[in-house]
């Protein structure tokens, strides 16, 4: 089989790690800019072969250090934003820095049952640090300048936060918000599975409810208040680290795609068309009737009639969750277990299957070892033909041993009806790094889903400066 070429033409270089690339009018504008957030706070947009700062935010950013997941994590323009100016931000708040949810990392031990149902307790001081989800406004003398707080999130460890992670839903015309487990490894506290947690859920904010100023810190739905709970709604749960969302018109409906990166084995794209957000404040209302522990799996019957659910912990993408025992003379026969098989049970029939995986480890031909997923993005242009109507997907390292230096992978899938899973294809990027890594940290794409963006940055750590290049990738 051909494998498809495509060439990166150089938009702009010299970046700080970009983690968000979109396009947007500014007001009374009517040409589309490409907007680039970077991970360390700066936002530039790019026309008429210029680049300028559209706003600077790192003396809000925590402080980060070497690989970090942390930082400016979600850009979202509002569907209205070339009249009303609005856009939307999620990052990670300087000054906030705690201890983290445990003392040291966390792997569970299927022997052991006290390592399998851990608490995240002293939820107030046990925390890494806070998240914010803010709305801003481009005023008429071209300052962008904060209008208010939508969400104070408390996150127990650094890392699993989401990025790309603010998007306008084209069926709602609601903010969409997608937020990682909450990090560690093996989502020590199982809170992707709780219904009352935040972390590990897609969910909906209607900006358009007035909400109070300066809401609180917090982890749980049911320590909003009800005027915040009332403009929020859940679409998903199961999530382990999600790479945002991206929808595809299919005839008078939307397919709606999520990545959800993998723990030791397995990558995975979601697929779904249909579903039925909960209401925050009915999810309240139900833990209010029959109180549900922090961390205990919410296995109510709201799960069947409501929540798209990915599978984790209890599933890694398609497979169930493993902890890996190292084989020394040959990595391929490391011993896997299943790390959590009561909960791989009880949510085999309740979780949805993954559109395409692709695995760390893979004898198969025309396939590659992946790292991380790091960006899905609906291709339906025409000027590369044989992507059209496609799913790209980005890996951040490619495993090639025959390369001197690290490279991120690009390659692409599409939808099945029924549901059904299907294969995918590596895609070859022409271009010449040189001796330089290229690692493959975001990928964009413009308002009709035309063309596609790609940045890349020449180290994993995020404050090895102005190593960053955002491309575009054409035929």
């Amino acid at each position: 089989m051909t494998q498809l070429k495509v060439r990166l033409h150089p938009i702009v270089n010299r970046l700080n790690l970009p983690t968000v690339l979109k396009t947007a009018l500014l007001p009374g504008d009517s040409m589309e800019r490409l907007f680039i957030a970077t991970q360390v706070g700066e936002i530039f947009f790019v026309g008429n072969g210029e680049i300028r700062t559209f706003l600077d935010i790192r003396s809000r950013i925590i402080e980060l250090g070497g690989y970090d997941e942390r930082g400016l994590l979600g850009l979202a323009f509002h569907p209205q934003f070339n009249n009303n100016g609005l856009f939307y931000l999620h990052y990670s708040v300087a000054g906030t820095q705690g201890p983290g949810a445990l003392p040291k990392s966390y792997t569970p031990d299927p022997c052991d049952p006290k390592t399998l149902s851990l608490k995240w307790t002293n939820r107030d001081t046990q925390y890494d640090h806070i998240d914010t989800v803010e709305e801003w406004i481009l005023q008429t003398n071209g300052q962008p300048q904060k209008r208010r707080t939508i969400l104070n999130l408390r996150r127990p460890f650094s890392n699993h936060n989401g990025v790309n992670s603010l998007q306008f839903s084209p069926e709602t015309g609601k903010l969409v918000l997608t937020t990682g487990d909450g990090g560690s490894g093996y989502d020590p506290f199982n809170l992707s599975q709780d219904a009352m947690e935040i972390c590990g859920k897609i969910i909906e904010i209607d900006v358009n409810k007035n909400t109070m100023n300066n809401p609180p810190v917090v982890s749980r739905f049911n320590e909003l208040p009800v005027r915040i709970q009332e403009t929020l709604t859940v679409t998903a749960k199961g999530v382990r680290n999600i790479l945002g969302i991206t929808y595809q018109r299919y005839q008078n409906q939307f397919i709606k795609y999520v990545g959800n990166v993998g723990q030791e084995l397995v990558e995975s794209i979601f697929s779904f068309v249909h579903y039925k957000p909960i209401p925050v404040t009915q999810l309240v209302d139900h833990r209010n009737r029959s109180i549900v522990l922090p961390g205990t799996p919410d296995l109510s019957p709201t799960d069947q009639d409501g929540f798209i659910n990915l599978g984790w912990r209890g599933w890694e993408g398609d497979l169930p969750t493993t902890i890996i025992k190292n084989c020394n003379t040959n990595e391929d026969l490391d011993e896997k277990s299943i790390a959590f098989y009561q909960e791989a049970i009880e949510t085999l029939v309740r979780r949805i299957h993954p559109l395409t995986s692709y695995y760390h480890q893979d004898p198969r031909t025309n396939t590659f070892k992946g790292t991380a997923l790091t960006g899905v993005q609906v291709y339906m242009g025409n000027q590369i033909p044989a992507l059209s109507g496609s799913v790209v997907f980005t890996d951040f390292a490619r495993k090639d041993e025959s390369q001197p230096s690290v490279k991120g992978a690009l390659a692409y899938t599409r939808a099945r009806t029924g549901g059904k899973s299907n294969n995918y294809q590596l895609i070859d990027t022409v271009y010449d790094f040189g001796s330089q890594s290229a690692y493959f940290v975001s990928l964009g794409t413009n308002l009709n889903q035309t063309r596609l963006y790609l940045g890349t940055h020449g180290s994993m750590k995020v404050t090895d400066y102005n190593k960053g290049t955002v491309f575009e990738i054409v035929s």
